[in-house]
This record gives structure tokens, C-alpha cells and sequence, in this order.
């Protein structure tokens, strides 16, 4: 079995929490992220992800939220929650109003920089870049 350059097996698998509402676009990207090497949890909304975060047993390295979702908190929400209570976790927020993506700039790593519909190459390249940044920090 190939190794991709991402994952080897003497190294933890970075953790991705996935929060999209639209299950035809949730399952494509998840199962495209695992085969780049990620370990992937999945929430249907806001709620289900803040959930999922406020477990003390699952690590996230990174939080990929569409920004418009049913339920009691959106996107905005559940990001402004983890910058409240994970303050080194990633987030990337992904919408098509370009007006809510310019109002998230402040809530994720160099502002929201993926539009739906997003590619999943797209996807892949940002959360490198995320997780490369923090391992240059952590040196």
C-alpha cells in the first residue's frame, strides 16, 4: 500500500471536523479528505460540531464549517465558539455570500478563503497550509 505524502503509519493522522448541513456535499469531501490521509469526523450543523468539540476525549487539529446551517447557532456561531474555547484549533469557514465570508475574516486562519462550491482540491491545499503554519510555529 502507498503511503500518501500526508500520512505514514509512525505518524497521527490530523484530525478534521467536518460541519456541513448538505449530506451530498458533506460525504464527497469527507471521503475525498480521508483518502488524503485525515481523519475525518462529520456533524450535520453547528450544534452536532459543538457537540463533537466539547467531548474531552476527541482532539480536532482543524474545523470546517459552512457558514448558513439549520439549528440554533450557524457557522459564525460554532467558530466564534472555538476561537472562545480552542484558541490554537484551525477553522475555515465556507459559504456563497460573499458578504458573510467577508464578515468571517476575523474568525478563521487568514480569512475565509473557500467558496462553495468549494473543490475538494481546494479544501485539501487550505488545511495544509494551516497545519504547515502551525508546525513552523511549534519549532
Amino acid at each position: 500500500m502507498n503511503a500518501s505524502p500526508l500520512y505514514t503509519k509512525s505518524t497521527p493522522l490530523d484530525t478534521l471536523l467536518l460541519v456541513e448541513d448538505e449530506v451530498l456535499i458533506r460525504l464527497p469531501i469527507a471521503e475525498y479528505l480521508r483518502h488524503c490521509g485525515y481523519r475525518v469526523l462529520e456533524a450535520a450543523n453547528a450544534d452536532e460540531g459543538l457537540t463533537i468539540l466539547q467531548k474531552a476525549d476527541v482532539r480536532v487539529d482543524v474545523v470546517l464549517s459552512d457558514i448558513e446551517m439549520p439549528g440554533s447557532i450557524d457557522g459564525f456561531g460554532l467558530a466564534q465558539w472555538v476561537r472562545a474555547n480552542r484558541p490554537g484549533m484551525d477553522v475555515v469557514l465556507v459559504g456563497t455570500p460573499q458578504r458573510a465570508a467577508n464578515a468571517a475574516a476575523g474568525l478563521c486562519e487568514s480569512g475565509p478563503t473557500l467558496m462553495k462550491p468549494y473543490e475538494p482540491q481546494a479544501v485539501h491545499d487550505r488545511i495544509k497550509q494551516l497545519l504547515a503554519a502551525r508546525d513552523r510555529v511549534k519549532r
